[in-house]
């Protein structure tokens, strides 16, 4: 999925953002870098700053235009300092994560950096579907390039592994009434090995529910629970024999 994420820069001027992009991006887990008609293509000095990442480095695609760059993309971010005067959908980084991760699921996604020194222009931001701002301190709101890569990849690798983390649950929960059929097979089981008293059963029972509710079993832990009651019933219903 995170080789679906396209990250995409935009006429940079200074080859050093180019390699510290690249660490950025390898720290989490992104690798797919595209240089638009960068003012100089990657170099040692970029290889120096790229440190550990120089594969991704290595692996960068270099275009002319920014068309080129997100070509057969389903969704496009681009990152925007300011304001401007045509408005536009909006996201805040976590924002942005999450929906690249969401698209990233059925085919490429791009998010978009500009220059150093004054971003992206109105033509290109209006090639993005959604506009992608760093709440940063108003008053001193400048950002490396490389910084605001990370910001944006961190929150992307955060959406990424909280969408793995629900996808791989282990078990559903289960519904009630599969918890009462469990709590009346408990009672009769407990009951028939005398765990239970018949005639008085105190709050045994009661205080079950509560263990059970508290640890919020699975289905599939309830289906082992089911199963352990099962074979102490065939072994009470023997010595009964």
């Amino acid at each position: 999925m995170l080789d679906n994420i396209r990250v995409v820069l935009v006429n940079t001027s200074h080859t050093g953002n180019i390699g510290s992009t690249a660490r950025a991006m390898k720290t989490m887990g992104l690798s797919n870098l595209w240089l638009v008609d960068p003012v100089s293509e990657p170099d040692s000095h970029s290889s120096a700053l790229a440190a550990g990442a120089t594969d991704v480095l290595g692996k960068a695609k270099i275009v002319s235009t920014l068309d080129e760059a997100i070509q057969g993309c389903r969704l496009v971010i681009a990152t925007s300092a300011r304001s401007r005067t045509l408005s536009w959908p909006t996201l805040d980084p976590r924002e942005s994560g999450l929906k690249l991760i969401e698209e990233a699921k059925g085919g490429e996604v791009a998010i978009i950096f500009g220059r150093e020194n004054n971003g992206l222009n109105n033509e290109e931001l209006q090639k993005a579907h959604f506009h992608a701002i760093i709440p940063a301190n108003p008053e001193y709101s400048s950002l490396n390039l490389a910084a605001a890569v990370q910001m944006l990849c961190y929150e992307t690798r955060m959406a990424y592994l909280q969408q793995d983390s629900y996808e791989k649950k282990e078990e559903p929960y289960p519904l009630v009434d599969d918890m009462e059929r469990f709590y009346q097979h408990l009672e009769e089981t407990l009951t028939k090995t005398n765990f239970i008293v018949k005639n008085h059963p105190g709050q045994v029972m009661a205080k079950f529910r509560r263990l059970f509710n508290r640890a919020r079993v699975e289905s599939q832990e309830l289906n082992i629970l089911r199963g352990m009651l099962s074979s102490v019933d065939k072994i009470a219903d023997k010595k009964d024999d």
